[in-house]
This record gives structure tokens, sequence and C-alpha cells, in this order.
């Protein structure tokens, strides 16, 4: 029992070690990556350097989070590969009594917990980055002067042309319309002007068409009432944009999750990308764990004879092949072909399965 606690102690240490020097290395590269494309941002921009760098160390945690899982099978390999079969470490292992089944479970109980901890913990630091990331940048963005935003007092579009400045609210949003829709004008100055409020306005294309209008001028005095005639708006906003303001869902913790879905239900709008995102989370320490074995079955089910080259290789392919197959369930998931929750975990599954398979012809080598 003590050797047994010894051996995983050991096993436990050296895969977080290299977990570590894993992360800091991918950290690196995306803060470099990264940092380049901040600085095209900014070249137009007196700002220095300093502000590309802060925005790069704001951004990159949110990014490692997404690579992590890929960050998890190159781990997993280089530590199998590496630090077991090439220094035969794995040969006293075994001649100690444990098998490739017994190797792989320390790394795979503390893929588990690795995934735990970033969703719960690491992830409400990483949306709070996020949002810092975007209300700098956003303050340098040439269409500074179009906003919006669903919050649960309602829908609200900040609008800014050569003669006016609108502040637009609607209560929520139901197919192609947005109800209750009050229009707040004012001059160049943000002096009011007047109001105008309607029942619902179509929005399928940047020309509203606005349904029992009611205009009031700055004393609230009534006017004009045109009842079930149509009044047109011209805005910067259509349909596609206004269901595109949740676009960027890394600025969501995980703990507010569940309700961003009940505010976004509340106004109208659609929540197959916020489930998409809930349930991904609540996947991904499974997915590590489905990683890390697949980096198991790569290293200690297959031999290359000693070809370091192939490791990689197969590394890189198998990072490509995950990643574009997530993509192409999640399309599906977006475009109604599939049920969020199985556009989510259907990859999962399969990788999953494949794993425990490769790894149980591993376990009899």
């Amino acid at each position: 029992m003590i050797r047994s606690y010894i051996l995983n102690k050991y096993l436990a240490k050296e895969f977080l070690k290299v977990i570590i020097n894993m992360t800091f290395i991918f950290f690196c590269l995306g803060f470099v990556l990264n940092l380049f494309e901040e600085i095209n941002f900014f070249k137009d921009y007196e700002v220095g350097i300093k502000i590309p760098i802060v925005l790069s160390m704001l951004v990159v945690p949110s990014l490692l989070t997404e690579m992590f899982p890929f960050l998890i099978l190159l781990s997993g390999m280089w530590f199998f590969h590496f630090k077991l079969k090439k220094t035969d470490e794995i040969i006293a292992l075994k001649v100690s009594g444990m098998s490739n089944f017994s190797v792989i479970i320390i790394p795979s109980i503390l893929s588990i917990i690795i995934g735990i901890f970033f969703i719960t913990a690491i992830s409400p630091i990483t949306s709070v980055l996020v949002q810092k990331y975007e209300t700098v940048k956003g303050g340098y963005e040439k269409d500074k002067d179009y906003l919006a935003a669903i919050t649960v007092n309602g829908i609200w579009i900040k609008e800014k042309n050569m003669e006016k400045n609108n502040l637009i609210r609607a209560s929520n949003l139901n197919g192609e319309y947005l109800i209750d829709l009050t229009i707040y004008e004012l001059d160049k100055q943000n002096n009011f002007i007047r109001t105008i409020h309607a029942k619902s306005a179509n929005i399928s294309s940047s020309k509203w068409i606005l349904n029992s209008i009611t205009i009031s001028d700055k004393e609230g005095n009534f006017i004009k009432e045109k009842g079930e005639s149509n009044f047109f708006y011209k805005s910067i906003y259509d349909l596609e944009k206004i269901k595109s303001l949740y676009s960027n869902l890394n600025t969501i913790s995980f703990w507010n999750l569940k309700s961003e879905i009940k505010v976004l239900q509340d106004r109208g709008y659609s929540t197959r990308g916020i489930r998409s995102k809930f349930h991904r989370s609540l996947a991904f320490p499974f997915f590590l764990l489905s990683m890390l074995l697949l980096s198991g079955v790569f290293t200690l089910g297959i031999r290359f004879k000693e070809n370091n080259w192939s490791y990689v290789f197969i590394a890189i392919i198998s990072s490509i092949i995950i990643h574009y197959f997530n993509d192409f369930s999640a399309a599906l998931g977006k475009t109604n072909k599939l049920p969020i929750e199985l556009s989510v975990w259907m990859p999962l599954v399969i990788i999953f399965i494949f794993s425990s398979v490769g790894l149980i012809h591993a376990n009899q080598k």
C-alpha cells in the first residue's frame, strides 16, 4: 500500500510538472501572437506598447482555457512518451506491478480535478479579464458610437449620426419584432428633443417599421398620434445584429450562465449559444479526461520505433481533427440540426469511446 502511494504521488508530481511547463509555453506563445495582433490594431493610434501588452495579458488566460484540452493532449503524450517510455521508467513501474491502465489512472484523476478547477475558479477570473479587455479596447473602436446590450431591464441600443443621438429601449424580442419600443432622440449636445413610442417594430432589415406609434416632445406633450399607421426608422442594427449581441460568451462566468439564460429567455432572445456554452462548461472536465486517455492510447498503445516526430505529427493531426469535429457538431446545434445537448456531448462521447477501446488494447501489452 505504501509503495503504491509513493508511486502514485511520483506520477502525480511529474505529470503536474509537465502541465505547468506546457501551460507556460502555451501562455508565452499566445501572448506573443496576440501582442502582434494588438500592435496591428493600434498602429493608427499613439498609445505606445503598454496598452497592447496589457490587453494581451488580459485576453490570453481566456484563450489558454479554450486551448487547454489540446494542452492536456500534448502534456499527456509528452509525459507518457518522454518521461516514462524514453527513460524506461514504464518498465520499472510494470515490474513493480503497475499496468498501463494503472499508470494512466492518476493523470486521469488530475485531469478531471483540473477541469473542475478551471470551470469553477478560473472561469470567473477570465470572464472579468475579458470584460476589462473589451472595455479598454472598445474605447478605441471606430464604431464605438454604436452600442447595444441585453439586460434585465430590456434591450438597449445607442446610436449616433450626423444630426442627433438616439437611445432606444425595447422590452423584449419576439421573432422579427422588438416589443414596446421607445426611442429617445437627443441633439448633438445630448439635449432631449422628443420621444417616439411604438407597440412593436419590425427589424428584419435596418429600415425598421414601427407600428402604433406615439410621439411626444420634451415637455411630454403629444405631437402626433398615428394609431396603426407605420413609421420608418433607419438604424445601424437589424435582426441578425441584434441576435449577435452575445457573440463573445467568454465575458460570462460559469456561475452566471444560468441567470443569463433566464434573462435572454425573458427578452425573447435565442438561448442556443449560451446553453451550448453551459453544456460545454459541464463537459470540460470530461473533455480533458478523454484527451488524456487519447494521449495514453497514442503513446502506450502505439509504437513508432522511437520516431519522436511521429508523435508530434499525431498530436497535431488529432488536435485539428477534434477541433473541426467539435466546430461541426456545434454548427449543427446552432442551426437546429441537432439538440444543443447532443451537439456538445456527442463529440466527447465518441472521443471517450475511442480512447477507452484503445486503452483496453494498450493495457493488454
